[in-house]
């Protein structure tokens, strides 16, 4: 409950538009209470009455239709300013989360892809539970049975306290009762959720291989068996709900029964009429229309608080690497240097195990290695996306956890093996590298990643939309428009990390060999796995962590 409370600044804004919405539900409930109760009494005191045209039928027949009127209006209102101000709650709280979650990235390794896409569209919408199905109906539940109990304190005494024991049972009790049993169930929704969209995304991602290898039989068994447990947990919870459901029914009843006794006793006295008392026990059925919502609500309520603590975990974790509580100033040095490093994400199995190499300022040099050598690891830690467990890496003279985050990156420019092509202009793609860049610069970069001619055959040029994962282009097209953006932004340090993936023998080859005249004047590093056969580059390879040969430059 702690985690959903944290959550609670985010509908300030919007608080005004919620109580008006709690005031029209508390409307609706009301005309709902009356227009039962109004009808038993005209019915039966219509059909009692032994002056059947003496008696008046147009007022009470008017207010049932004016409270039919009430209640459809002030419900047609209540979901209109009810959903509106939930929508706008939820786009702040997206905002408030995404940019928490951006000023930690990169997240935990614990924190899959598939389950951070569950915690950020199934998670966030699970709050929408907090006041549309949880807090708007308590409230109007304790305006109620407030209401109630004091209508029963003037017109039948003796059936007031039995109202208000029976009616906290059944909006207070039951509910909470529903919750902290839905506690864990609800946690166990959640994770199966994620696990099970973890599962799907990688299948999708992987489905040729999966073809590939025979695979797919398995694949699909194994996200039935992750679909039947999520089913066999949302059973449980839909159980749980129905036996709350029949306790209210239950407490309902035995209200209804009590308010019967007493009235017929009252009746019998001559303290009250029959119409009258018809009209008090419909209304007491209608009133616990609010009880019946709560009950409904408390099983969602449960998985919105294991919601909420999963965006918690993810908004509130510290950052992966922390900004130097000493900064240094870094100069315009282009050289850098890793100097017994040490990097794991378990201390049992090193990634890199006393890892020393220098570049020396306007270098190229090639880092090549099998999957798993830590040749990514590598590129990640220059840009300070990770951080090492022993020795130092060394960028412009300076020890790298002493450069801010940003002065860093704007050193040292990273070209990862996954960059995109967002589905964007051309112009605004290569503007990620440096925003201020005219189209003179650009047409200038292009040109000189040999991708200038393509450009301007299309129809609109710098304007044209690529295309989400740059779909129009060719697969060497698009790693261009990468390296182009790379290296528009002017750092003097270049990484490029696996910058051939997806490419065919020809064009990997091409690609490398433009590598040094492009970074001409930078110190560059390419990290691939790739035979370097081109000029330019002093080849390094990397096994298990560590160098294992440095060849000659070639001249």
């Amino acid at each position: 409950m702690k985690a959903l409370l944290s959550f609670f600044p985010a509908f300030r804004p919007v608080r005004g538009l919620f109580l008006l919405t709690i005031v029209l539900t508390t409307i609706t409930v009301a005309a709902g209470i009356g227009l039962l109760g109004l009808s038993g009494w005209f019915l039966t005191a219509a059909a009692l009455s032994t002056a059947g045209v003496a008696f008046n039928l147009f007022g009470p027949s008017a207010g049932v239709r004016g409270l039919s009127f009430v209640r459809i209006l002030s419900r047609y209102f209540e979901k209109l300013t009810g959903h509106g101000a939930t929508l706008r709650a939820l786009s702040d709280l997206r905002r408030w989360l995404f940019g928490r979650m951006f000023a930690r990235l990169p997240l935990p390794v614990s924190i899959g892809r598939g389950d951070l896409v569950s915690r950020l569209v199934a998670d966030l919408d699970a709050l929408d539970t907090v006041f549309l199905v949880a807090l708007g109906p308590i409230a109007v539940a304790v305006i109620t049975g407030i209401g109630m109990s004091l209508l029963l304190v003037v017109l039948l005494p003796a059936a007031a306290p039995v109202y208000a024991i029976g009616f906290l049972l059944a909006t207070v009790a039951v509910p909470v009762g529903l919750v902290q049993l839905s506690r864990k169930l609800g946690n166990q929704t959640a994770r199966a959720s994620a696990q099970l969209r973890t599962t799907i995304l990688e299948s999708l991602d992987g489905h040729r291989d999966l073809a590939l290898f025979g695979a797919l039989e398995e694949t699909s068994a194994r996200i039935a068996t992750q679909a039947e447990g999520l089913s066999t947990v949302k059973q449980r919870l839909g159980r749980l709900g129905s036996l709350a459901a029949a306790a209210v029914q239950m407490i309902s009843v035995v209200i209804v029964i009590g308010t019967l006794v007493a009235g017929i006793d009252a009746v019998a006295q001559a303290r009250m009429d029959g119409p009258i008392l018809v009209g008090l026990v419909l209304a007491v059925m209608a009133s616990f229309e609010v009880s019946a919502v709560l009950v409904r609500s408390a099983g969602r309520l449960a998985g919105s608080i294991a919601a909420a603590e999963r965006l918690v975990d993810v908004a509130g974790s510290g950052p992966s690497v922390a900004e130097p509580s000493l900064p240094v100033p870094l100069d315009a040095g282009a050289g850098l240097s890793f100097q017994g490093v040490d990097f794991f994400y378990d201390a049992r199995a090193k990634v890199l195990d006393g890892l020393d190499f220098a570049l020396a300022e306007g270098e190229c040099v090639a880092l090549r290695g099998p999957s798993g050598a830590g040749k990514s690891t590598v590129a990640q830690l220059l840009v300070g996306l990770l951080q090492p467990q022993a020795g130092a890496i060394v960028v412009g003279g300076v020890d790298s956890r002493q450069i801010p985050l940003a002065a860093l990156r704007q050193h040292v420019a990273l070209m990862t093996q996954d960059a995109p092509v967002f589905h964007d202009s051309v112009r605004n793609n290569l503007r990620i590298g440096r925003s201020d860049a005219d189209d003179a610069a650009l047409w200038a970069v292009l040109d000189a990643v040999r991708l200038g001619e393509a450009i301007r055959s299309l129809p609109r040029g710098l304007d044209a939309v690529l295309g989400e994962g740059g779909q129009s282009l060719s697969a060497g097209q698009a790693r261009r428009i990468c390296l182009a953006r790379t290296l528009l932004s002017q750092a003097p340090v270049v990484v490029l990390d696996e910058p051939t993936t997806g490419l065919d023998p020809q064009a990997e080859a091409d690609f490398l060999a433009d590598v040094p005249r492009l970074t001409a004047g930078r110190t560059a590093l390419v990290i691939t796995h790739a035979d370097v056969t081109a000029t330019g580059f002093r080849v390094l390879t990397l096994r298990a962590g560590r160098i294992m040969a440095d060849a000659v430059r070639p001249a």
